[in-house]
């Protein structure tokens, strides 16, 4: 099979495909094929990687037109057509044709500005999850011995504690890719997650902290984000439900309100 993998370098800025061709083992992901390529037929190939188990989510890369972790895509499983996610209204346009049948097509994660290769800038991700304070705070002094909580309230929050931050919900967003500003699904499953903990302040505080057109209210619902993420989390629960919140404590801003 082959391998067609973007290639750029900011010194000559002259993007490029490289095809390589490879024999998957059984069993082979996308990152064991990079790691193949960088160790036998080109090694200044540039991509990034960490745990290699679908934990820290830094592998995530645009594998046939689709945002995905490399770590957990089998090449087989893409050549057999059994991996196939169909996003909705996505505006990527595909600048490289390949054979899907032959050929597995890697590029770096749209939306981010490109360092090399497979390699993208994720700044400003980082800046917008920190815009929504993502840090617990409690409602009440340290007991004694641990919060207790119920099994069905852990369960709830685990939906949205499982992100791994790998940002494939953001590159796969129709709203991230024609909104720079949209503070994008991940920052905000991320700050449901402590709207809903029962140890913090019952006071709606962290809803209304992205109580805008970027916030909570950019959203088009179009579920791409639910679709490619590795673990599960569903953004776009988390974004009706801080609306419907939102609406029922009467702070709407006028131009969303339905009156």
């Amino acid at each position: 099979m082959k391998m067609k993998v973007f290639r750029y370098d900011k010194e000559t800025q002259k993007p490029r495909y490289d095809v390589f061709e490879i024999e998957p083992t059984p069993g082979m992901t996308v990152l064991g094929a990079l790691f193949y390529i960088r160790n036998n037929l080109d090694d200044t190939l540039s991509f990034r990687y960490s745990c290699r188990g679908a934990v820290c989510g830094i592998c995530a890369v645009q594998i046939n037109n689709v945002p995905r972790l490399a770590c957990r895509t089998q090449i087989n499983s893409l050549l057999e057509g059994t991996a196939e996610i169909n996003l909705r209204n996505y505006p990527v346009e595909v600048k490289e044709k390949w054979d899907p049948r032959e050929e597995v097509l890697v590029e770096p994660l749209p939306y981010f500005p490109i360092i090399k290769d497979l390699i993208v800038d994720k700044t400003r991700f980082f800046e917008f999850y920190n815009a929504t304070k993502p840090v617990f705070k409690p409602a009440d002094e340290p007991p004694k011995r641990e919060r207790l909580m119920d099994p069905e309230t852990v369960k709830e929050l685990e939906n949205y504690t499982n992100c791994i931050l790998c940002a494939a919900c953001v590159s796969s967003c129709p709203v991230n890719l024609k909104n720079p500003e949209y503070i994008g699904p991940a920052a905000l499953a991320k700050l449901y997650r402590f709207h809903i903990d029962p140890r913090e302040p019952r006071d709606d505080s962290r809803v209304l902290l992205m109580n805008n057109k970027t916030g909570w209210w950019g959203c088009e619902f179009h579920g791409n984000c639910r679709r490619v993420c590795p673990k599960g989390v569903p953004p776009i629960i988390a974004i009706g439900k801080a609306r419907s919140r939102i609406d029922k404590i009467g702070k709407v801003p006028p131009e969303f309100s339905k009156k």
